[in-house]
């Protein structure tokens, strides 16, 4: 068996060929390694229709078939605007294999994809591709992968975003089997996390990491797809391995005929192996994001933007409730302001289930239609911006009897409906037209520079409608949008448009890829929202990850100031009845606004990092912060627990000289004690539910 080694970055890549097997490979092997572990080092799993698994497997993706019959063709290397990119190709079972491994600039990730392209004239029915494949995850230290490893899991839901939970691999299910007398080395079982519809992220983030705690190093996946998807970790050759992929057909409803020479593409994902665990992961990962997605000013310049919406207006916009709202965020320097849902329904209508024509209201906006409203917003130098929710149409709407059938997701000849919607498929030209309509009639007739692009349904596994199967069609459905959303941007290159899906129910890189701001959450609570802040920067980069700020309209001061903290490290999405809300405490959101405004440059290109490690809804404390060029932020926030001070560990971090309390400028009772020699920072926060900003320097 001949080896080819390729390094790059700290990664180093071992592949094994020989003329009899499939390519076989391992990241980082400690040692030489033997039959029976790369006996599982498939470098690609591929299943077909009618296809034999030749092993005892249950549900894993192991021994595939075309994939076991793969030989080594040829490999080549090229050049690309991220970096040095690498594609082996191979061939066998009547299908020819490339997978493409893209390194990105001189972080240690890199982005993995796969082509099938099929060899025989008679057609081929995929069920399984994996976009990346890797036996030996486990390897290096003395101690089994029971006993050493360690897994990360980011749970999602609505309200409840981005909270990491960690543990063994039997925590999530997963036990050795093997012993001196059960010598097989495997189980069929697996650790199987998948998501199902187009919500990309409606249980979990697309995301994993597993930690070897011997060795120091972690392995970590990012899949970049707006719908179904999957991965799996189990063992083989007494070690684990990690396959990801896009939909599947066990897992999603996906099938794919491919006729002779039709090529099918995965779904990419961002891999990485890092010196350290899940921090250091997410850090490395941060810079990955940063590498993959489209430019946008938006980005750069990170402008404060008013929403209407949440505790404050709440879907029910007229002339009478917006206009001292405009006057309000105006005085607090806000520089964009968005009406949120509700805009288009006339007052007798619900606003939910009308959607889909996105003419304004008349009977909201009485004296001068929308447009009187919007010219205030622009008078009061502010960017206007409307909430849309363009992939679907309301079960009311006069739209739906008009159109042809063929325009809405389907399953067996029926149109789905979900939650009072029809959900609209983005491969009919009469979808994609109506969608440029609306866009750009609202951009040139109203002046409109911000979309809050919403989504608020699962219409399920997909449509069969010229689909191999319900998963074709949505993955085809999926492309399509991407593909219409980036004909939106060349034709209106300065249109920020923000990526909301009752909150953080798609927040994939296929979308935030291309756009330049994403909603975190939901959540009405700022003291739920902010565990959910805290740790937004591991799914989404600071500067892309828009946080609600919304002080009530009665309460103390505490309850403000912890809604800007919330804010202070991402995107401001604020909001609230500031209208209401009492001169002082109005101050207070000033000064945070004013502050915000002086760092924002520097925070563009902070690393996040978390002392007290990722947070979780019900932790006592919370911390969260940004290595930035000129100095680091440190949010720190008291939740309910009864210990008044708590102690940070920042050893780890660039040499600290000054701490000092940021926000608000007056102490309040915060008292701060660093220790330079043991590297712990104690703050203490006498009041519960209460936080405050840091910097260090």
């Amino acid at each position: 068996m001949k080896r080819h080694l390729v390094r790059r970055n700290g990664l180093e890549f071992h592949f094994y060929f020989a003329p009899d097997q499939p390519v076989r490979y391992l990241l980082n092997p400690p040692s030489e390694p033997g039959p029976a572990l790369l006996k599982w080092a498939s470098l690609v799993e591929v299943q077909v229709n009618g296809g034999d698994p030749d092993d005892h497997h249950g549900n894993k993706y192991t021994a595939t078939d075309p994939g076991r019959h793969l030989r080594y063709h040829q490999h080549r290397t090229v050049r690309t605007p991220l970096g040095y990119k690498l594609e082996i190709i191979q061939r066998g079972g009547d299908v020819e294999v490339i997978s493409h491994l893209q390194f990105l600039g001189k972080l240690p990730a890199f982005r993995s994809w796969t082509t099938v392209r099929n060899l025989k004239k008679q057609p081929l029915l995929l069920e399984y591709v994996s976009t990346f494949a890797l036996a030996g995850v486990s390897c290096g230290g003395k101690s089994g992968w029971d006993d050493k490893m360690q897994l990360h899991v980011p749970d999602n839901s609505w309200c409840g975003e981005s909270q990491w939970r960690s543990g063994s691999l039997a925590q999530f299910g997963l036990s050795r089997i093997s012993s001196d007398f059960h010598k097989f080395g495997f189980s069929i079982n697996r650790i199987s996390v998948a998501n199902l519809g187009t919500w990309s992220t409606v249980e979990h983030l697309p995301m994993g990491a597993l930690e070897n705690r011997e060795t120091g190093q972690t392995l970590f996946w990012q899949i970049e797809n707006n719908g179904s998807w999957h991965w799996e970790v189990s063992d083989g050759g007494n070690e684990l391995f990690l396959h990801v992929s896009g939909p599947t057909y066990r897992e999603c409803h996906w099938s794919k005929r491919l006729a002779l020479d039709e090529i099918f593409t995965s779904v990419p994902a961002t891999i990485g192996l890092t010196k350290g665990g899940l921090q250091e992961s997410m850090q490395v990962l941060t810079q990955t994001r940063r590498l993959i997605r489209r430019p946008h000013v938006d980005m750069k310049k990170m402008p404060v933007i008013f929403n209407d919406y949440m505790n404050c207006l709440d879907g029910d916009p007229t002339t009478e409730r917006l206009l001292p709202v405009i006057e309000s965020a105006a005085k607090l320097g806000c520089e964009y302001f968005v009406i949120d849902a509700g805009w288009y329904a006339e007052r007798n209508e619900t606003w939910w289930a009308s959607v889909g024509k996105w003419q304004p209201s008349q009977s909201r906006f009485p004296n001068g239609g929308l447009k009187a409203v919007i010219d205030r917003i622009h008078e009061r130098g502010m960017i206007p911006g409307l909430w849309l929710e363009i992939e679907v149409m309301g079960i009311h709407c006069s739209l739906v009897k008009t159109w042809p059938k063929d325009c809405f997701f389907q399953r067996n000849g029926i149109p789905i409906i979900d939650h009072g919607r029809y959900q609209l498929d983005f491969r009919h030209p009469k979808v994609r037209a109506h969608a440029d309509e609306v866009v750009d009639r609202l951009v040139s007739e109203f002046g409109v520079g911000y979309f809050k692009m919403d989504y608020n349904i699962n219409a399920g596994p997909g449509t069969d409608r010229k689909a191999d199967a319900p998963g074709d069609g949505l993955l085809q459905h999926n492309r399509a949008y991407l593909e219409w959303l980036e004909g939106v941007f060349e034709r209106h290159p300065k249109l920020v448009i923000e990526n909301c899906s009752s909150g953080g129910l798609r927040l994939d890189y296929a979308l935030l890829s291309r756009h330049s701001i994403q909603s975190t959450t939901d959540q009405t609570d700022y003291r739920l929202n902010a565990a959910i802040a805290a740790a937004s920067a591991s799914a989404v980069t600071p500067e892309q990850a828009a946080v609600w700020s919304y002080p009530l309209a009665k309460s103390d001061d505490e309850e403000v100031i912890m809604n800007m903290v919330n804010v202070l490290l991402s995107r401001i999405h604020q909001s609230g009845r500031v209208h209401e809300i009492s001169p002082a405490r109005l101050e207070l959101i000033r000064e945070a606004l004013t502050l915000y405004k002086g760092i924002r440059s520097n925070l563009r290109d902070g690393i996040p990092f978390w002392p007290l490690g990722l947070p979780r809804l019900g932790d006592d404390w919370a911390a969260y912060g940004l290595h930035c060029p000129k100095a680091s932020y440190l949010a720190v926030w008291r939740f309910d627990g009864a210990k008044k001070t708590i102690t940070l560990p920042l050893g780890t971090m660039p040499k600290i000289r000054t701490v000092e309390c940021l926000y608000p400028q007056s102490p309040r009772g915060v008292s701060l004690n660093w220790q330079a020699r043991s590297g712990n920072l104690d703050v203490t926060l006498p009041q519960k539910w209460s936080a405050r900003l840091l910097r260090l320097r």
